[in-house]
């Protein structure tokens, strides 16, 4: 059997971990993975070196393992501040997200992470920065993405009248 290749294979690693870290079910397979291979009889060095993590992280799920079995490998509730929206408002912000911001009184033509943080503020009044609320996207399903110009899609002639008269080549 010929060497299987991925293309591009450092960048698709690191996607493929952070995609790992990304979901509670991903992580406790992963963390699966890490003990199977341990039981096949690899060491925690080398397990670390195939899955990515670190020897200490290997030793630290194999003993969780073996005090309390596969529920050693799922993840705890993890500490932290509340969330500042409920699901309520969460499922508010995604249905605002496909209509235009103008329909909600906010300036802008198209969702953006000001935009969407300036509809928050003034439909709850709590405050969530650019890159909160760039995330909050992501989290709805959303992808932003920006309009293209009018001029990918303009008159040819037109547009080399305009750049003719600009001295642009």
């Amino acid at each position: 059997m010929e060497k299987l290749h991925i293309s591009d294979a450092e960048s698709v690693i690191f996607a493929l971990q952070d995609e790992i870290r990304r979901s509670e079910n991903s992580r406790y397979d992963h963390r699966l993975h890490a003990i199977l291979l341990v039981a096949q009889g690899m060491s925690g060095r080398e397990v670390a070196r195939v899955l990515g993590d670190s020897p200490r992280t290997i030793a630290y799920w194999v003993r969780k393992f073996e005090e309390r079995g596969l529920a050693g490998l799922v993840d705890r509730k993890r500490p932290g501040r509340p969330r500042r929206l409920s699901e309520a408002q969460l499922d508010v912000i995604s249905a605002a997200l496909r209509k235009p911001p103008s329909d909600f009184g906010i300036q802008g033509g198209f969702w953006d992470g000001k935009t969407l943080s300036a509809f928050i503020k003034k439909k709850w009044g709590v405050e969530l920065r650019v890159r909160q609320c760039q995330n909050l996207f992501r989290q709805l399903g959303f992808r932003l993405r920006k309009p293209r110009s009018m001029i990918a899609h303009s008159d040819e002639e037109k547009r080399r009248e305009y750049k003719k008269n600009r001295g642009i080549p």
